[in-house]
This record gives C-alpha cells, structure tokens and sequence, in this order.
C-alpha cells in the first residue's frame, strides 16, 4: 500500500514541474486527493457497498471538483493535473501512466446498462477540456489535443485534435513523440493545404492549355485574395507547429 503512495507521489514530481516538495504535494493537489478517495471508494463497490462507494464519491466531488465514479478501473501512476471538472464514468477503464487534465470528461452515449465509457490505454495524455464520449479506445502512447471532443477509436501512437477530434496527417512517430499537448499537429489546416496544392495543379493545367489555344483568361481578383487568406492562415500553421515544437 505504502508503495502504491508513494508512486502516486512520485508521478507528480515527474510530470508537474510548478510541485516544490512533499508536503505542497500532500496538501494542495487535488488530483492526488481524488484519487485516494477513489480507491476507498472503489474497494466498497467491488463488495457490492454501493451506496456507501457512491456517498464516498460525493463528498470527494465536494472537496475536489473532481468525480470519479468508484466503479471505473484505473491503472498505476494515474495523475489528474489541477482536475477541477474531471468526470470520469463508471464503465471507464484506464491503463498505466497516464496523464489528464481539468475539464476532462470521459463520458457515455447510451443509457443502456454494459460498457458505455471509454478504455484509455497506456501512456495517454489527454489535454484540458476534451470529452471522450462513448466505449471507444484511445491507443497507447496517444495525445488528445485541448478543447477535443472524440467519439471514435484513436489508433496507438497518434495524435487526435478536433470536433470531432481526427487523427493527425503528415507527421512522423518521431514529430509525435517532440509534441507537447499544446502543440498538436492540426488535421483540419493539413486537409484544406492539400486541396490548396492540388487546385493549384489544376489552374497549372489549364493555363497550359489556354495558352495552346490562344484563350486569355481574366483573373478573378476576390478569389485569388481568399485564396492568399487561406494560404496564411492554414500554411503558416505547420510553420508555427514546426518553430513551436522545436523540429
């Protein structure tokens, strides 16, 4: 037991770098007082003390901002940064090291009794104010972009950011590995570039052929100033991504 406290201890230091010492730690983090009051209620829902876990996890709620359902299964070294808005449902299920913060929901979409919270695998990390809806699977070694809302599978070793959050394009195993969970590849920006590029391949190709059949063309100048706008908005994000994250 003393073990399985002091890693809780542990994994903030590791992960939290505003934590001074032992005592602050004890005292002012909620997430770590949640998480203790979750395993006490745990162990009276797995004896079938329902109402005795549910009253438990009232009064954490109370004292924390955090709800966590005493039915969910949690794995080690599970740490909640700041945590106020965290609701974590019964049918949830999450593996080891793995990091969230406030304004979190892992939620359901069904009001049928069986498996309606999402698995979280090992080694995710899911950023401030995303909601995960339904019994999906978030892969290992995942990060979920701030402000997200998924509702399908996340793949192991993926990024995901949107509503609804989409997997990440373009970037490799090691640029997922650089990323912080503020700085998330943006799927979006990488759709709209491509079409860009591709349109542009298109007007190379027929002005080839107007100039073969002597046809001059006039230059819509509205659209060929959205189409700048465009270019500075969504082409300048991967170059903001790039000076961001240091690759």
């Amino acid at each position: 037991m003393f073990k399985k406290l002091k890693e809780d201890i542990s994994v903030i230091f590791e992960k939290d770098p505003a934590a001074k010492n032992i005592v602050e730690v004890l005292l002012c983090y909620p997430g770590l007082h949640a998480l203790w009051y979750y395993r006490f209620a745990n162990w009276f829902y797995r004896h079938n003390r329902f109402t005795t876990a549910r009253l438990i996890s009232a009064v954490a709620r109370f004292f924390t901002g955090i709800e966590i359902h005493p039915g969910a299964k949690i794995g080690k070294r599970f740490f909640i940064d700041h945590g106020m808005g965290v609701v974590i449902g019964e049918t949830t299920e999450i593996g080891d090291n793995v990091l969230i913060y406030q304004g979190v929901v892992l939620g359901g979409t069904s009001l049928k009794k069986g498996k309606r919270h999402p698995t979280i695998g090992n080694n995710v990390v899911i950023g401030t104010g995303v909601a995960v809806l339904g019994p999906i699977i978030i892969g290992d070694n995942s990060r979920i972009g701030a402000g997200s809302v998924v509702v399908s599978d996340v793949p192991p070793n993926s990024t995901a950011i949107g509503i609804p959050a989409r997997v990440g394009l373009g970037f490799s195993q090691k640029d997922i590995e650089m990323l912080e969970h503020g700085k998330l590849p943006d799927p979006v920006a990488e759709a709209i570039k491509f079409m860009v590029k591709e349109q542009e391949k298109v007007e190379e190709r027929l002005k080839k052929i107007e100039s073969v059949e002597g046809i001059t063309t006039k230059i819509d100048e509205y659209l060929e100033t959205k189409k700048k706008e465009i270019e500075k908005e969504f082409f300048n994000t991967e170059e903001k991504f790039k000076q961001g994250s240091g690759i």
